[in-house]
């Protein structure tokens, strides 16, 4: 392969807070080192459609602060069949774009890995709230989810105090419990629930009705999604302690608002990096944030890896939350 000279960028899956500070970065650094540059838009379904357009200066403006992704996003099942994904490598090809930055998560990754195998250069950047990407510490949208949900468990907590209620709040994370150990550390919760641990609802009601024995006005239940139903958790405590209940599931609120100082540095270091790893001749790389150092990680070894929860940090909340 010869010199990159236009490079793609795209953003794909599940938008996430800071998505915008790395697009800005790419299209920065890319016409900076003299390099055209082109975003696509609504990630891969845009791609196979052909919505493309040239970016300049001008067009990442004002963005850095700001939630969501311009280039918008879509799902795209479509990609999943290899006809399509030699339609869109033809369609980079067309438009002269030989080397692609893919903002996202797992599977916006393998889409980008079957764009490799048709010979357009890959640097994935990892962009999901949910932090479940294996190679790296921190994903882009991470921080400020975990904030967010933060912020609420404040709201909550002083409303619980004032009527001596027991709150179960669910957060985002299917798969992974990443948002709701460290929100839930945070945010001194009592129970911390996640689907990579199994939970007794004996022992979490025994947690409350031990500190409410000792005059506690208020209790934190916090739930990931995929621990299970929040509203269901909720009704088995109020059965079995007697403990008036309440449940919040706070959705997609925690993918949106504006990015913390956190994500907007790591994206824009990342965005900026893809573009030097793409001028010096690489590919096939993700790049992540492994004990506070930026790493270029090869990104077959990333997507066969596990990305576990912190034992330590689960164990921690556990203990201070006697």
């Amino acid at each position: 392969m010869g010199l990159v000279q236009h490079i793609g960028v795209l953003t794909s899956g599940g938008d996430a807070p800071g998505m915008n500070a790395c697009v800005r970065a790419v299209v920065r650094m890319a016409i900076y080192q003299g390099i055209k540059v082109s975003g696509i838009l609504r990630g891969y379904a845009g791609l196979l459609a052909g919505e493309m357009r040239p970016m300049d200066v001008g067009s990442v403006g004002d963005i850095i602060h700001r939630g969501g992704t311009v280039l918008r996003t879509a799902r795209c099942k479509e990609f999943f069949e290899e006809k399509n994904q030699a339609l869109a490598a033809g369609k980079l090809k067309a438009a002269g774009i030989d080397a692609l930055v893919v903002i996202g998560g797992d599977g916006s990754f393998r889409g980008a890995q079957a764009l490799m195998g048709h010979g357009i250069r890959i640097v994935g950047i990892p962009g999901t709230i949910d932090n479940d990407i294996p190679g790296t510490d921190y994903t882009i949208g991470f921080d400020t989810a975990v904030n967010t949900v933060l912020d609420a468990i404040n709201k909550i907590r002083d409303t619980a105090t004032s009527h001596d209620r027991t709150n179960v709040i669910e957060v985002m994370g299917r798969r992974a419990g990443h948002i709701a150990l460290l929100a839930g550390l945070g945010g001194g919760a009592e129970s911390i629930l996640v689907p990579e641990v199994s939970f007794d609802i004996d022992e979490v009601c025994a947690r409350l009705m031990r500190g409410h024995e000792r005059g506690k006005l208020h209790s934190i239940i916090l739930v990931a999604e995929g621990a299970g139903s929040a509203v269901e958790i909720g009704k088995r405590i109020e059965e079995k302690t007697g403990l008036e209940t309440r449940v919040t599931i706070l959705g997609h609120i925690q993918r949106g608002g504006n990015p913390t100082a956190t994500d907007r540095i790591w994206a824009s270091r990342m965005g900026a990096q893809a573009v030097e790893a793409l001028l010096r001749g690489q590919s096939n790389i993700m790049l992540g944030v492994r004990k506070g150092e930026l790493i270029e990680e090869n990104l077959d070894k990333a997507l066969t890896e596990r990305n576990g929860l912190d034992e330590e940090l689960y164990r921690l909340a556990g203990v201070l939350s006697i």
